[in-house]
């Protein structure tokens, strides 16, 4: 019988969201508890995690109710260190490959995507970055991708890394959310559906096709909380 996992997320948060799509990949059993990040329950930081951070797993420990966790379960964080997590504890899930040459390519696509898209995104989104560095750190993580399948061919913790990013972005683009000048999401929207970027395109079908992914994605949702957030004024 394996431990037990209660999996504390926030709907909004890409990196919530990794270990969500870990643990739909793997099929693994879990509890999902909803964490408002306006409003963090009193308990979270002391009973889970100090850095009041999502996600973060309660792994074993006695059955107790998700909003009282017990200091006999292992409290892990950190989304990358939880996919890879899920993936050792769950081996027939297959999200890490079993040739080491395709675990190092995933590792290196993963730490493409931390360094380079992800910050890219955020200073864009926020107002912060240019679209040309946007458009560039995209091009360095499609660049790695093989002419088919995933990130690394077989579906994998890379692609569990990017996609929640990814998702966001396009809708935030499409959407024309967030503090770069009005329209610029859009352009970035519209030049992402160019035959430039048809290798993207493709990648995203794909990855937004599976089963994990419309289980913990809600874009109405994502919607609503970026027309907040970026609300120009």
């Amino acid at each position: 019988m394996p431990e037990s996992i209660t999996l504390y997320t926030a709907k909004i948060c890409p990196y919530a969201q990794r270990v969500e799509l870990a643990l739909e990949e793997a099929k693994a059993p879990y509890t999902k508890f909803q964490i408002n990040l306006q409003n963090k329950p009193d308990w979270y930081a002391p009973l889970v995690n100090p850095a009041s951070k999502v996600p973060a797993i309660a792994y074993g420990g006695p059955a107790v109710a998700a909003d009282q966790p017990s200091p006999k379960s292992t409290k892990l964080t950190e989304s990358l260190v939880l996919i890879e997590f899920v993936a050792d504890s769950f081996p027939d899930g297959h999200l890490l490959p079993a040739d080491p040459v395709l675990r190092a390519k995933a590792r290196f696509f993963i730490d493409v995507v931390s360094t380079k898209f992800v910050p890219a995104w955020s200073a864009f989104v926020s107002g912060k970055g240019t679209a040309d560095a946007f458009v560039s750190a995209t091009e360095q993580v499609t660049a790695l991708l093989p002419e088919t399948g995933f990130a690394v061919g077989e579906y994998s913790t890379a692609d569990i890394a990017v996609t929640p990013f990814l998702a966001r972005a396009l809708t935030a683009l499409k959407n024309d959310l967030g503090l770069y000048p009005a329209g610029e999401g859009k352009k970035l929207y519209d030049l992402f559906h160019t035959p430039r970027f048809e290798r993207l395109q493709k990648y995203w079908r794909d990855v937004s096709s599976r089963p994990s992914f419309k289980a913990t994605f809600d874009e109405a949702y994502i919607v609503e909380k970026y027309s907040a957030r970026f609300a120009r004024q």
